[in-house]
Formats: C-alpha cells, structure tokens, sequence
C-alpha cells in the first residue's frame, strides 16, 4: 500500500511538473499572439496614416445643437472626393478597453485607397455621441443633417454613399426616403429592422410576424439600451480631449452575461429584460406597442408610403430573420421608383448564411447543420464596383457583368442569375394539407396533396404555452444562446404529439422551388386567441429533416393589423400567414414537408391564449387547435416551381 502511494505521489509530480510547463508554454504563445496582434494594429495604423488624414472624434452638429461623433478619414491632398458614410449605434472607437483596435482602421483604408473619404457616426446617445438614443438612429433628420454637413465639406465632391449591415444598415431607407440630393448610392445589408410595413408585411422593424413578437430584440436591447443611471461626459467637450480620453473609456458598458435560454422565458414578457437586471429604455416602450401603434410610424423604420429615389445594392440572407420582407422592399422600391433610372439600378443579392455572415462563407459552407457547398462571393469587388459607378462616375463594367438579381439555390448548392424575384418562370402548385385526422408527429399520416380531400377530419393538437415547441434552428438573430440560427434536422423534434406533419411522397425528379411561399389554414380552437406556425422542410431520403423557413399568425390579426378579432369556440376560421421565402432544389427521393404548431418559441413569443394583452401576462391557458382540411376547408401551401 506504502509502494502504490509513494509511486502515485512520484507520478502526481511528474503530471504537475508537465502541466505547469504546458501553462507556461500557452502563456508565452499568448504573449506572442498579443505581440503579433499589436504589431499588426500599428501596421494598420502606419499604413492608413501613410495615405490618410485622420480626424477623429470630430463632433458634428445637429439641427438641434446635438453633437454625434465622428471619425474621418480621407486622401491626403487637396482634391474632393466622394464619401463612403457608415453610420451605427455599435461601437467603431479606434481604442477599446486600452488597447488599439482595427476593424474601423481597415475599413477606412480599404475605402482611401481606393480613393474615397470614409466617414463614421455613432447614432445619438451612442457612446461619445451627444443626446438621447433611440432606435434605429432617430430623429431620421439626423441622418439628414449628417449628408448635408458632409456634402458641404471642401474635400467632398458631393456625393456620399451609405454602407452597412444590421443596425448599420437598417436607418439607410428612412433617411433615403428624405431625398437629400447627395445621397447618390446604398448598400444595405441584413437589413430588415429598418422595414416597418411594406406589401403583406407589418413587421414593424423585425418586432412582428404576423402579430406576433419576434424576441430577437429582447437580448439585443439588454445590450444596446441605456441605463438613464450611467455616468455621461460633459456636453461641450472639446475634439481634443475626446480624441485623448478615447484611449481609456470606450464608453461601453460590459454587460453581465444571461442565459437567454432561459432568460426569455420570463413572464410578463415586459420585464424580461428587467428580470435580468438590465436598465429600462426603449425596450419597455416598445413592447407594449400593437402591431399598429401611431408611434412605429413616427421614428426611424422605413413605410411603403414613403418614396424611395435612391439607387440602391441590396444584400439579403436566407437564414436571417427578415428574408422575405427585405426582398419585398427591393421588390416596392424598383416596381414603384417614378424614375426610370432609379428602378434600373436596383440590385439584389440572395446569399444562403446567416445574418450579416456574408463574407464568412467558405468553400463547404455549412448553415446549421446543413451543407450548402461552396457560398462563397467577392463582396468588396460588387460593393467598391457599384460605388465606383455612382460616386465617381466611372464607366465601368458593373452593368454588364452584375445581374439584377444573384440567387443561391440550395440543394443544387450554386448561385444563379435572373432579372426578377420571384422568378418570371415560376409556377405556383398548390399542395393540401390532407390526412385521415392523425397528423401529429412525422410517424402521423399527415399528407401533402395536389387535391382536397372530400371529407374534413381534422387534425388536433393541445398547445400548451407553458410547454411549448423549442425553436431548432430557423431564420434567426441577436438571440445569443437562446437560438442558433441556421438548418437543422428537425426529425427528433417531429416526434412531439404537438406538432403537425404533413409530407408529399417522395419526389420521382428533382425539382427547385424559388419564390415566396403562401399558406392558407383553416384553425379552430377552444381559445380565444392562438398563434398557427408553418415551417417548410426538405426531407432527405435518410429521414433527415432541414427547415428551410418558418412563419407565424396570431389569430386575432387575421383580419388585419388594426384590429383585434378574438375567436369562437368550435368556430372555423381561414387564416392567411406571412409568407416565406426560398430557393432550394429538392433532389429526386426527397419529400417536401411542413410542420404545423402553434409555437414556435423563443424565436417567436408564446400566445398565451387568454385573449389578453399578452406582454403583461404570466400565466397561459391551454387549449386544443384543430387544423381544417377539404373541399370546404382546402388547407394549402402554394409552392413556386421554377419550369426547367
């Protein structure tokens, strides 16, 4: 026993000994990265200095006498040049936390060597920005003012264009719309929290789908929102001393970190963001808001009823959460531009990532759990390509190598090209729910067929709001840990009993189906307010099962948004979701399916089907839906199939 003690005591040693000499080596390599790193940020710096004049933390005034602060850098030398603006409420400081940073410093000398003025604004209320924040960037005449000062300067030529993605793009339309004549070209990104209500959408900037809330903006806001409690430079304060100060406050708070996941299961839905501890702000107004409040329709979010006249490059996301509203807008703008030469240069882009991954796709990229081959784009060509036509005038080849619009197609896993989406050769096959009242989980007898079925049986559920259906994957942001975005296989998730699997027989050729997707449902319940999801799936030949997109409608917006129509027990109602969007071959073998529920949760808020104000409930009724399908009642799914 001694023996066996004092070797395992020897060998302890001998296990520290090697231990302490791995540490040490992972903290020399640490200390190498770090070096490498700053070495690199000072070549950065050197180099842009080399090219540039560098004017940071320039305080631009506003209409008012608010000051939001500004880096610019342009070509030195006594010449004008056109301004590539990009305008956020995220933080681009040079120096974060003591130390250097070069994101912004590499944009910049990406944009001056090219011979333009890159210029970047914090939002009102933004870190050394003066005022009070709001979202998306308000009051919009900020962003106007801003093209005005800019415009005026000795070293511009007068035109500027907007660049961004996210929160940096989303302010773009409703400033756009405002028509300042230097405004002479966009680039908009994952977009659609600037997109308040454009055709069949009323999203009001990604809140809504289909009345119900989208909870992306929860953690994002608990991030972004100020605390009225944190401490504030003093308003006046001078260029210089921003520009030194800058180097050891950032102005950023470092928020503790939640556990979403469990974080937005919180009830009332109001308080989230306080149960976490985080400050009250906008997040608190907003989420009282109806899908039609007066007040989504006085801030920043872009309106169809708002013009337009601005050329525009627009970049959209399969897997982000607002695909199909932002290929809506681009499709109002062009189709209702009163000039020519504005719906002429307007141009799309279709990429299979997630949200602002643009430029993360590789040559297997994978989405998910999904592969999607080989996504990749060159991004800065197009961009720098069009703002050289528009900005600088240049007689360049943009026109006649871009397409109008640049598609993915998943499944056959290649970019395509067409003048229009959707595409001028769709079909529109209608495929009906059908079953023999047994639809529930993918073992059911769930069916998609391209007749009614003469008799209704239908298929019923009990949604419980306290138990509802995870999210797994979908076209998701800004949830943190709460959803991962992107497919997945859904097949162990069909399993629940609450869940309604309809599926076609397996495929005897391929087909692709590109296009917006509507779906019709015919729901009664014993509620007097629910929520019916859809999500469209491929179905490979190993049961694997990936969600391609998904949609929602709370009932009591079936009829429209501006007004509430509660429910009749037994009573069945025709119910028009949102439409999805997508293009993806599905491969001969496999089966087109969709789910329906009536959660689909923490990307969408749960229906807690009291009929009350839901935001400032905690406690749900369950209740039993029933989906309706035959002659009387044709449940169905209108899929476009691109003729061949």
């Amino acid at each position: 026993m001694i023996y066996h003690i004092e070797i395992n005591f020897v060998y302890s040693i001998i296990l520290n000994v090697l231990f302490m000499k791995k540490i040490i080596l992972a903290i020399g390599l640490f200390a190498i990265t770090l070096s490498v790193i700053a070495q690199d940020t000072a070549l950065i710096y050197r180099k842009l200095d080399s090219i540039a004049v560098i004017d940071q933390k320039v305080m631009m005034p506003m209409r008012d006498g608010i000051r939001l602060a500004t880096d610019i850098y342009r070509p030195k030398g006594e010449g004008k040049y056109p301004i590539v603006f990009s305008r956020t409420p995220y933080n681009f400081n040079t120096w974060v936390d003591g130390k250097m940073t070069t994101r912004t410093l590499e944009e910049a000398y990406q944009a001056v060597s090219r011979g333009y003025a890159y210029v970047v604004q914090n939002e009102r209320g933004r870190f050394f920005s003066e005022g009070e924040w709001d979202i998306l960037g308000t009051p919009i005449t900020d962003g106007y003012d801003a093209l005005e000062w800019m415009s005026k300067q000795s070293w511009s030529n007068g035109k500027v264009g907007l660049i961004g993605c996210s929160s940096t793009a989303e302010w773009q339309m409703a400033v756009a719309s405002q028509n300042h004549p230097a405004l002479a070209a966009m680039v908009a990104q994952g977009f659609g929290a600037g997109v308040g209500r454009v055709g069949k959408f009323m999203e009001q900037g990604n809140w809504y789908r289909g009345g119900a809330q989208q909870m992306l903006f929860t953690p994002w806001l608990y991030g972004t929102q100020h605390d009225k409690m944190a401490p504030r430079l003093p308003i006046g304060i001078e260029q210089k001393d921003l520009q030194r100060i800058q180097k050891f406050y950032d102005m950023g708070p470092e928020m503790p970190r939640v556990d979403w996941a469990k974080g937005l299961s919180h009830l009332p839905v109001q308080d989230i963001i306080k149960n976490a501890q985080g400050a009250d702000g906008v997040y608190e107004k907003m989420a009282v808001r109806k899908p039609n409040d007066p007040a989504w329709f006085k801030g920043g979010l872009y309106h169809d009823n708002m013009p337009m006249e601005v050329p525009a490059y627009w970049f959209v996301s399969w897997y982000d959460v607002s695909s199909a509203p932002n290929i809506a807008l681009y499709n109002h703008v062009r189709n209702s531009a009163k000039s020519k030469s504005i719906a002429d240069n307007q141009y799309l882009v279709i990429a299979p990532v997630l949200h602002c991954s643009y430029k993360r796709a590789v040559e297997n990229t994978i989405v998910g759990e999904r592969s999607v081959g080989d996504a990749r784009l060159n991004y800065d060509e197009l961009t720098w390509g069009w703002f050289d036509m528009l900005l600088k005038g240049e007689q360049n080849d943009f026109k006649s190598t871009q397409p109008r619009v640049r598609y993915y197609t998943m499944g056959s896993n290649k970019w395509q090209q067409a003048t229009s989406f959707p595409l001028p050769n769709t079909e529109i096959k209608n495929f009906y729910l059908a079953s023999a009242g047994k639809a529930n989980t993918r073992n059911g007898d769930g069916k998609l067929a391209l007749t009614t079925p003469a008799k209704d049986m239908p298929d019923a559920f009990t949604y419980d709001p306290m138990n509802p259906v995870n999210s797994l994957g979908g076209n998701v942001c800004c949830t943190g840990n709460a959803v991962q975005g992107g497919s997945f296989d859904q097949a162990q998730m069909e399993l629940r009993n609450d869940i309604l699997v309809y599926s076609s027989e397996p495929l005897a050729e391929g087909v692709e189906i590109s296009g917006f997707i509507e779906s019709t449902l015919f729901v009664s319940s014993t509620g007097l307010d629910t929520d019916v999801t859809i999500k469209l799936i491929d179905v490979y030949p190993d049961g694997k099962a990936y969600n391609l997109d998904e949609t929602i409608q709370r009932l009591r917006y079936r009829e429209g948004y501006d007004k509430e129509v509660f429910m009749e027990k037994g009573k069945v109602y025709k119910v028009d979701l949102t439409p999805m969007v997508t293009s993806n071959y599905f491969a001969a073998g496999h089966k087109i399916r969709i789910e329906v529920s009536s959660s689909n949760f923490p990307r969408f808020d749960r229906n807690l089907n009291t009929g009350g104000n839901n935001y400032d409930e905690t406690k749900g009724i369950v209740v039993e839906n029933k989906i309706h399908h035959s002659k009387l009642y044709p449940s169905v799914i209108k899929l476009p199939f691109i003729k061949q």
